[in-house]
């Protein structure tokens, strides 16, 4: 008995797979669903591919998108600010002075990474500081920090 496949069992296989990620949420299902589709479009094409090679396609396409997502998107989806995290946790961050403060207006220094969602804050140091000095947050004021050179 040999078993024949058509393109909208794949197309429903993969939704089902889709959808099912909506009840198991690990990002990891869809892949096997997407897989599916693209099964789907290769029988559209030509629907004289053997079984074994729509599993073997099936498995590298679904391979291939998990890689994908794993290695390439979901890195560079991670949020790398400071937000939402305590004030205290910001204490010793660095950043560079790119606004020196003047006796009528404050400072202004960049991190590279966002600090409580900006990466831009006024600020206001004890030491004589010029641009381009480094400095390291002590503490929080409102929306002003509190730095000192080291």
């Amino acid at each position: 008995m040999e078993v024949t496949l058509l393109y909208w069992h794949w197309l429903v296989f993969g939704m089902l797979l889709m959808a099912a990620e909506m009840f198991i949420p690990s990002f990891t299902i869809f892949w096997f669903g997407l897989g599916a589709m693209v099964v789907a479009g290769l029988l559209g094409v030509n629907p004289d591919i053997a079984l074994s090679w729509q599993l073997f396609c099936w498995a590298v396409a679904s391979s291939v998108f998990a890689l994908l997502w794993f290695k390439l998107l979901r890195p560079k989806m991670t949020d790398r600010t400071k937000a939402g995290i305590a004030r205290e946790a910001i204490a010793g961050e660095s950043g560079q002075v790119i606004k020196a403060p003047t006796e009528h207006s404050r400072g202004i220094v960049r991190f590279t990474t966002p600090v409580l969602g900006d990466d831009e804050w006024e600020f206001i140091c004890n030491a004589e500081v010029i641009m381009g000095d480094r400095v390291f947050i002590k503490e929080l004021s409102g929306n002003t920090l509190l730095v000192e050179k080291r």
